[in-house]
Parts: C-alpha cells; structure tokens; sequence
C-alpha cells in the first residue's frame, strides 16, 4: 500500500514504528530512490535525503503487509 505520511516531528518514534512492522516498508524520495526502513542503514540514509531541521515535511511510504499499514496510521493520528 502506498500513502503519503507529512509532518514527522518525532523521528525516534516514527522510526520505532517502523521497527514494529511485521514485513518490509519503503521510503520513495521525489527521484524515485528507495529505502528499505526496516534497516538502519536505510533508515540514516534516508534521514539525509528528507529531514529537514530535525522533521520530516512529507514522505511516500509503501508498505506490503496490511497491518503494517495500519500501524503507521495509527502512529500519524496519535502523533
């Protein structure tokens, strides 16, 4: 599932519900590059690419197990 996620000001807590999906999520940058954020790797480099100012103004993530989906809705509306 692909969703648009904005407004990221609790990087650790996004990230730690990322860590909480059960399969893999992706981050697409506006290039069209892609980061596995269930790895920490993927999850610095990323940071390089879309924080600004220690938030995150908007991201595409894709997300491959409904649940996870969920998870991070819930992370958005409680955030």
């Amino acid at each position: 599932m692909k969703m648009k996620v904005m407004n990221i000001t609790d990087i650790d807590k996004f990230f730690g519900t990322i860590d909480r999906c059960e399969g893999k999520v992706e981050l697409v940058t506006d290039n069209g590059d892609t980061y596995n954020l269930k790895s920490k790797l993927g999850q610095f480099a990323s940071l390089t690419k879309v924080c600004f100012n220690g938030k995150i103004p908007v991201v595409e993530l894709v997300t491959y197990c409904p649940s996870d989906a969920g998870k991070i809705m819930n992370y958005m509306m409680n955030s």
